[in-house]
């Protein structure tokens, strides 16, 4: 049997100062406390404060946008308040009190889930009723609202009887929400169009590290998914070329500690891609719980990186040869001299190679052998100096050698040795022997040269000496 419904205020305590603000079977709280003053429960001064207090509260639930909404579960019959009327733009009159009616007025992709979320609440799968859903106003347009609810009488089989609730108008909070995700998804889709990886990367002090966020792009600058890094990062540490790993630590740990940008260039190892160069920039910012928060991003330099190795290779290398031209020849005395003036360098020996009588080479093969003649030398050279030597062709058939660490007997040694290996590998044109020799002047650079062209000069003072005395010979 259903039971003796109870005040909607005594249920609430939300009972509004007039009769019409709330369902019309309802009394209000300060009605049922008048009632029991007269049993000595309250006394006139209690009462007034309970009407206070409901005033305060209709008031409240009044400008919050919220109606109140009283169900029989039995009858199906459910009484609403004049402010859930208003709120959907109904004089009290317009809405009957019958279910069937209030689920017409249901958005009918809300329907089915509305009544699935109340039938829960009815069987006890759930401590409360509570539903965002789409609700028709009386012109015809829909409101979002929150319904919250709660069955507050049952039988004594647990059957559910009556149930009160409240309705709120949430619209222009889901028109917000709405219009937020509209802008993260702008954004999102933004960053995944921008080449590279846009990211947010958090290192929380004796914790992990992690991207909060990162864009698409991550696929292609490291081979994984954003939600890989979600929470723990390290596995970008395993791509991280082995040369370029401690670099790449130090850089995050200075941006951290001084708080300024970070700006690296390093190299990945990438199973799909292989070896790749990478530019990371970002800001870093201070949170309240120590950690640092960079926002960035990390693009693909690979290409910019091999143009810039090919022009520097254009401005170092002689084209011909292969060997390094004059300039930086030039510039690599300069820094053994600077190393050597510092007193952190070793003793460094420069030699002056000229190929003898090359000149009738190209009279009587042709600049193209004379050409191959000098790329054979160039071999030769490249084949045979130690590791730390440098060979460079400074012009014509002229060459140049350092020898690191090489006092004047092993300098000699070393030039000894060219001119044998010249000798034993002749070139070949058109199955004829061209035989080659070289003069070769040697000096040794000290700390009291003032410059690159002292050491140079003193060489090839040596060479002429070399070339006057009937060549295939070494001075120094």
């Amino acid at each position: 049997m259903y039971t003796r419904r109870r005040p909607i205020s005594d249920v609430c305590m939300l009972a509004p100062p007039t009769s019409e603000d709330v369902p019309t079977a309802s009394r209000s709280l300060a009605q049922s406390a008048e009632g029991r003053a007269g049993d000595g429960v309250l006394q006139g001064d209690d009462i007034e404060t309970l009407r206070k207090r409901e005033r305060l509260l209709a008031l409240a639930i009044a400008g919050s946008g919220t109606g109140i909404w009283d169900r029989n579960v039995v009858t199906g019959e459910i009484q609403y308040s004049s402010g859930w009327k208003a709120m959907l733009g109904y004089a009290d009159w317009e809405v009957s009190n019958r279910i069937e009616d209030s689920y017409q007025r249901l958005h009918p992709d809300d329907l089915d889930r509305v009544k699935a979320t109340m039938q829960a609440h009815f069987e006890g799968r759930s401590d409360s009723y509570e539903v965002e859903h789409r609700i028709r106003c009386r012109d015809g347009s829909y409101k979002w609202i929150c319904s919250r609810g709660r069955v507050v009488d049952r039988d004594a089989s647990g059957r559910a009887l009556r149930m009160v609730g409240t309705s709120t108008d949430i619209t222009s909070q889901r028109a917000m929400s709405e219009r937020l995700l509209e802008a993260v998804s702008l954004i999102t889709n933004l960053t995944n169009e921008v080449p590279g990886l846009v990211f947010q990367y958090r290192s929380v002090p004796g914790g992990p590290s992690f991207f909060p966020y990162a864009s698409a792009g991550i696929t292609e600058i490291y081979e994984l998914t954003p939600a890989q890094v979600a929470a723990d990062a390290s596995c970008i540490d395993a791509l991280i070329h082995p040369a370029d790993l401690a670099a790449y630590r130090a850089s995050f740990d200075a941006s951290a500690a001084q708080l300024s940008p970070w700006h690296l260039e390093y190299r990945v190892q990438l199973p799909m891609q292989g070896l790749r160069w990478r530019q990371g920039d970002a800001r870093p910012q201070r949170l309240p719980d120590g950690s640092i928060l960079w926002h960035g991003f990390i693009t693909d330099v690979t290409e910019r990186k091999r143009i810039e190795a090919e022009l520097q290779e254009l401005a170092t290398i002689d084209s011909l040869t292969g060997l390094p031209n004059r300039r930086h020849f030039m510039a690599q005395i300069e820094t053994r001299l600077a190393s050597l003036q510092s007193g952190r360098g070793a003793a460094t020996a420069l030699m002056m190679c000229d190929l003898d009588h090359f000149k009738s080479i190209n009279d009587r093969w042709g600049h193209g052998v004379g050409d191959r003649v000098l790329r054979h030398f160039g071999s030769i050279l490249r084949a045979h100096l130690r590791p730390g030597d440098m060979a460079g062709r400074l012009g014509g058939e002229e060459f140049g050698i350092l020898l690191d660490g090489a006092d004047m007997r092993g300098a000699v040694g070393v030039a000894r040795q060219i001119q044998q290996r010249i000798a034993e590998y002749p070139l070949i044109e058109h199955e004829q022997r061209i035989d080659l020799t070289v003069s070769i002047g040697i000096a040794l650079m000290t700390a009291a040269d003032a410059n690159a062209e002292a050491p140079l000069s003193r060489s090839d003072l040596a060479l002429y000496r070399a070339k006057k005395s009937g060549r295939n010979r070494i001075e120094s």
